[in-house]
């Protein structure tokens, strides 16, 4: 607890930097890693020991778990095809690539410490992207993509990162028992996510909690799945993910109005502080890494050298895997129904290719390498994996994520009609839900309105589309009625988001927490 004040002020001057970040618009994990890196120069600044074990089992999940709860499931359906393609063969395929380059150029490295190299590396961080992509204006395919895939490459990733750290360790790779292994943690990660989940949704919805136990559980579910499915060696990543995306979609059957509502305030709140200490971590911890460096004998200059390469060899295998994905569509919408037959043209695939910065994961998954074998030997060019790790996240956070809003603002995209404009469906859906609540509460309580002018006015409401307030004075059985006209309406809304695909889920999800805060109005009248 020595450091605690130390602790403290990281956590204001996260606060100062994002604020910073804002006003001058540049991407936020970028400024923090910069601002890590200056800091770790401070002299008498205490040494930060970033321990993987605290990200892959404080950090991850809950960030994972969010995300899963933010994400469009319609979207991650429609776009699965290539959110997969990108999240496991572009996964693997940048994993090999960096094998055999770091086998050919970096003396030492064998094909196993390659591709090991190559699974810590290849997974893109979507943090970034998404706080880039905050500045500019893209296609909602192109967010819904990166979203998308991001939920589940640090999956594919660290399961290639596990079975190299075994070839490197045995010192031979038998393929299938690889491929079983492969698909017992892809099976038992979602299955125990999708378990856990379903108990946590029936605990919520039958347990006599209150709000706040809600929100507690929200905290604990993440934990839980993660770590049950590590034990019985399945992808904690999947079982996050599975579980998150289950209870995200059955939220409005388990929680309160006042649950939703409150746990949104509280879960932004935890990401913001999550994201900012990861980020500010990777760049206090490049004296560990430069240290550990020296003790090999390598020179900055040779493996600043090498981390050049392999990122080089990065952006430009995830450009030309955007690129493929594009002529494997086009091929593929001949046999098969595609989210979209259209040529996207050179823009799209290539600003999809830049997104490729990469992160947190990266640094802790290359930080978990043990320092010796089991046989006591030390592990080869351990130092080095992390020092090429750190200058890959750094290069990719400054190079692309300094350039890729002008990119975005320089390269006009095209117009994709994959939605109604915001504004366009806003209006058609408060004019169809008007009418759907005007006409069943005249079918279901005609003789109640007509005999009570408060239901009468609520009823004028959705008819001519004012903006008059509830009279304070509503009587309990009136209530009754308005909370049963609130629940059809966000079931209209549910059903409306499954049944039309040209509405984007952000402006239905919009309508619903408008319901919850008519809820929440109500109970204090």
């Amino acid at each position: 607890m020595e450091n605690f004040p130390f602790y403290l002020c990281l956590i204001v001057a996260i606060v100062l930097l994002i604020m910073l970040a804002n006003k001058i618009k540049v991407a936020y994990p970028v400024l923090l890693v910069v601002a890590g890196l200056a800091i770790s120069f401070i002299p008498g600044i205490p040494l930060i020991h970033v321990n993987p074990a605290l990200i892959f089992i404080v950090f991850l999940p809950p960030l994972l778990y969010e995300a899963a709860w933010a994400i469009s499931w319609k979207e991650l359906w429609r776009w699965r095809r290539i959110i997969c393609s990108f999240a496991f063969v572009v996964v693997f395929l940048t994993a090999l690539s960096v094998a055999f380059i770091a086998n050919h150029f970096i003396p030492g490295f064998s094909l196993a410490l390659g591709f090991l190299l190559g699974g810590i590396v290849s997974p893109p961080d979507a943090v970034s992207a998404g706080a880039i992509l905050k500045f500019v204006k893209v296609p909602k395919r192109m967010s819904s993509i990166l979203e998308g895939e991001s939920l589940l490459n640090d999956a594919s990733s660290l399961i290639i990162f596990r079975f190299a750290m075994i070839a490197v360790a045995t010192g031979q790779f038998i393929w299938y028992n690889a491929a079983f292994s492969f698909s017992w943690m892809l099976i038992a990660g979602v299955g125990i996510g999708l378990l856990i989940g379903w108990v946590f949704m029936k605990a919520h919805k039958y347990l006599p909690t209150d709000v706040n136990m809600d929100i507690v559980l929200t905290i604990v579910a993440p934990y839980i799945m993660y770590i049950a499915a590590e034990e019985i060696h399945g992808s904690g990543v999947l079982a996050v993910v599975s579980g998150g995306l289950l209870l995200s979609n059955k939220r409005h059957r388990f929680l309160s109005s006042t649950a939703r509502l409150r746990s949104v305030n509280f879960w932004e709140s935890l990401v913001f502080i999550l994201n900012g200490l990861v980020f500010l971590m990777i760049g206090l911890a490049l004296p560990e890494i430069t240290a550990g460096l020296a003790v090999e004998g390598i020179s900055i200059s040779t493996a600043v050298g090498y981390g050049l390469l392999i990122t080089a060899i990065l952006i430009i295998g995830r450009i030309l895997s955007a690129y493929g994905a594009v002529i494997v569509t086009l091929i593929m919408r001949n046999f098969i129904t595609v989210a979209d037959t259209r040529n996207p043209g050179y823009k799209v695939p290539f600003l999809l290719g830049w997104t490729g910065m990469r992160g947190v994961v990266s640094l802790a998954a290359a930080l978990s390498i043990p320092v010796q074998l089991s046989e006591g030997v030390p592990f080869p060019q351990r130092n080095l994996i992390l020092f090429i790790t750190f200058i890959v996240i750094l290069t990719t956070l400054l190079l692309q994520g300094l350039t890729l809003p002008f990119l975005i603002k320089k390269i006009k995209l095209p117009e994709f009609d994959d939605y109604l404009p915001e504004n366009e469906a806003d209006e058609v859906i408060k004019k169809e839900l008007a009418k759907y609540s005007l006409q069943y509460i005249t079918d279901n309580y005609n003789e109640q309105t007509n005999n009570n002018h408060l239901l009468q006015q609520i009823a004028d409401k959705w008819k001519y589309k004012s903006d008059d307030n509830i009279d304070p004075e509503i009587p309990a059985e009136m209530k009754t009625v308005y909370m049963s006209v609130l629940n059809e309406q966000r079931q209209w809304l549910l059903n409306h988001n499954n049944l039309h695909h040209h509405f984007d889920e952000d402006v239905i999800r919009k309508h619903l927490t408008q319901i919850d805060l008519e809820e929440e109005k109500l109970k204090f009248v």
